[in-house]
């Protein structure tokens, strides 16, 4: 495995990062023995930057676990997040902090991040409940190493926010696509020439950039060079700047590890030709015509009081775009309830608009449901569902 130096404290840092948001799961629970497969193989393969989050139902216990099964704790740097929008008192800090330990079954968090941290009001809010003081007790009892934070947002709070704090490192959605988009290339530097590490989360998109590309954007890269795939093409783009420090992989399955790990053990700053770069250019002139939503499968938006699986959704209304018609409303009406107890379809979202609070992407989703269920609920869409589920005996 390759490691890229942290210029902040010297750690070597796997440049491939686990991330524990999809661990593989059996039903709606994570499947502990192949959870604990992958992280063995991972480790085994020289991955030591392994993140999880409060929020990630079961992730920091299977993790936490694992670890301790494995005796592998001092081999990895553990990175999880305080969920900032439970914290509504000095006394939450330690709360949450306390549990997360328990579930990780450690003394200490490497790298603790402030989830999804957006704006510098935030962070002068938890400031105003003590915690500058708490960070630095915790860091000083040696159970926080580095305090960082995740982000989504624009390049402009990113900037003011990281100038707000004397912060150890940061965390922020990048890929080629978004090379533009929200923090983008400029807030990488920005936070490069800052002396911070910065650990890159949505490679691919949330899977948009390895398997639900467009046919005609999938030919451009086939074009180029069929040895590789299309996540190695997203990877590679990554680790050839000198400022990523690693890069995050939610990887469920140990054949996609082994790949990605054989990608970064040949890639490095430098590894793109020019002609590689144009490569990218032309696919991206393909994909900007068919990605309509920019979702990228987050779940942050869930639960949704309705039960609108808003995720599923989206993902099936760009397939309508970039895969055709006929692929996305059988995906649409298989998976948003055909044959499954909840119904999880678009037209029953009655615009409240809560999950948009949630958002990492901002997007309109009460606007955006509209649009969802007229391209894909026709006017039969309801009574083929009600027939579909009367046969099979769905209740």
């Amino acid at each position: 495995m390759l490691y890229r130096v942290n210029p902040k404290n010297g750690d070597k840092i796997s440049q491939l990062g686990f991330g524990c948001m999809r661990l593989p799961k059996r039903g709606n629970q994570i499947d502990y023995e192949k959870s604990l497969e992958i992280i063995k193989s991972a480790i085994d393969s020289g991955v030591n930057y392994f993140d999880t989050a409060y929020i990630y139902a079961g992730s920091e216990d299977t993790l936490g676990k694992a670890l301790a099964q494995l005796g592998a704790r001092d081999k990895v740097k553990i990175a999880t997040k305080l969920p900032i929008f439970l914290c509504k008192t000095n006394a939450d800090f330690d709360k949450l902090f306390n549990k997360q330990l328990e579930k990780l079954k450690t003394d200490r968090i490497d790298y603790y991040l402030l989830h999804m941290l957006g704006n510098t009001q935030t962070l002068d809010r938890l400031k105003s409940i003590g915690f500058h003081e708490w960070v630095n007790d915790k860091k000083a009892q040696g159970k926080i190493i580095n305090i960082g934070f995740s982000y989504h947002g624009d390049r402009l709070e990113f900037k003011k926010i990281i100038d707000s704090y004397d912060w150890d490192f940061c965390m922020m959605q990048y890929n080629y696509m978004d090379e533009n988009n929200q923090a983008g290339k400029d807030g990488l530097h920005y936070a490069n020439s800052k002396g911070l590490p910065v650990f890159i989360m949505e490679p691919l998109r949330g899977g948009t950039l390895a398997n639900k590309l467009p046919s005609d954007a999938k030919e451009v890269f086939n074009r180029a060079n069929k040895e590789r795939s299309l996540a190695e093409w997203s990877f590679r783009w990554l680790w050839n700047q000198p400022e990523v420090t690693t890069v995050l992989s939610g990887m469920n399955e140990v054949n996609q590890l082994n790949e990605n790990v054989k990608t970064a053990n040949s890639s490095m700053v430098g590894n793109l030709s020019k002609e590689d770069l144009g490569v990218y250019a032309k696919a991206l002139e393909v994909i900007k015509k068919n990605i309509k939503v920019p979702c990228t499968g987050c779940g942050y938006c869930l639960p949704c009081p309705q039960g609108v699986d808003i995720p599923t959704c989206f993902s099936c209304y760009n397939e309508t775009f970039s895969e055709g018609y006929f692929q996305a409303i059988s995906h649409y009406f298989l998976h948003i309830g055909a044959i499954t107890s909840k119904q999880n379809y678009a037209s029953k979202c009655v615009q409240c608009s809560k999950c948009e609070k949630h958002c990492p992407q901002g997007i309109k989703i009460s606007q955006r449901m509209v649009e969802v269920s007229k391209k894909l609920e026709p006017f039969w869409f309801k009574p083929s569902f009600s027939l579909v589920r009367k046969i099979l005996n769905v209740k």
